[in-house]
């Protein structure tokens, strides 16, 4: 996964409050046991905070500090991204969102930037708030996504993914597809509260994976709004790999045999590791989203 070097980078896309409390209240949902077994429950990769049952009722506050002004100056050019973690994000932020950009005006919508809050330890958003248990989540009352990049070490050290850059932005897109969700009235189908292998739970997640590898499908030809030329020079085949990898980890029969010990369909939030490789490489292999109804 390489980025053009020269290209240049927008970190107001990608807000940071690493390092920042939360005026007002505390998250309750802890780390410890109770957010290893949060995790368990298939609460990563979700939406936001209050449709988990993780909220406290804050109305998304603002960080007393942020670090913001240190990404700024750290995260200014395509080279950045290719040696910081903090700011490959950024960059990956910027592509996710330059493609739907230019995506929707192609099927007569509308898109709406969505920006990715970085944070550590727990955070306050418009669905509450959370801590770093709940794992990467998109808030559709703010229509943000929040990322504690200590996740990316849980996914290849509790839950065995293979790890790398693509399966960092692996997570990122899906949770993008979430906003793509939002705005297409589809996120709401998750919210009737049932689970299982067929439930409007898992094909919402399913079809947020489809989105992310619709993204990877044009990373590398879709032109930045700023420069005309694309921000990804290059995903391999090893990349892809990783995305996939990525995917299969957090399939919920691969997350209840790791922890539980057996596997129960019923409860499933996300989908198998098989499904979620298979809709994330159907996005990427056909690059249309028409090809990710997952309700069908």
């Amino acid at each position: 996964m390489q980025f053009d070097d020269d290209a240049d980078l927008d970190t107001s896309e990608v807000p940071d409050v690493r390092g920042s409390r939360i005026p007002g209240g505390r998250a309750t949902v802890g780390g410890g046991i109770a957010g290893l077994i949060a995790l368990i429950l298939g609460l990563l990769f979700g939406v936001g905070p209050d449709q988990l049952g993780l909220s406290s009722g804050d109305s998304d506050p603002v960080a007393t500090v942020s670090p913001q002004a240190q990404v700024e100056a750290a995260c200014r050019r395509g080279s950045d991204a290719n040696t910081r973690e903090d700011c490959r994000i950024v960059g990956v932020v910027n592509s996710v969102q330059g493609y739907w950009r230019a995506e929707f005006p192609r099927r007569q919508g509308r898109y709406a930037d969505a920006r990715t809050v970085m944070f550590t330890g727990q955070v306050g958003t418009a669905c509450g708030a959370a801590t770093s248990a709940v794992g990467p989540f998109y808030c559709p009352g703010g229509q943000k996504v929040y990322l504690d990049l200590g996740f990316f070490d849980d996914l290849r050290d509790t839950f065995g993914s293979s790890g790398g850059p693509f399966a960092q932005a692996y997570v990122v897109a899906h949770e993008y597809g979430h906003h793509v969700q939002d705005l297409m009235g589809t996120l709401q189908r998750a919210q009737d509260g049932r689970q299982g292998a067929n439930s409007n739970a898992v094909r919402v997640e399913l079809q947020a994976d489809c989105y992310a590898g619709v993204w990877a499908h044009h990373a590398t030809t879709t032109p930045d709004d700023r420069t005309g030329r694309p921000l990804l020079k290059q995903l391999t085949d090893a990349d892809i790999r990783d995305g996939l990898d990525a995917a299969a980890a957090v399939g919920d029969d691969r997350i209840q045999e790791r922890f539980q010990g057996r596997v129960t369909p019923e409860s499933w939030t996300h989908g198998s590791a098989a499904q979620r490789r298979q809709w994330f490489y159907n996005g990427y292999r056909t690059g249309d989203m028409a090809q990710c109804n997952t309700f069908a």
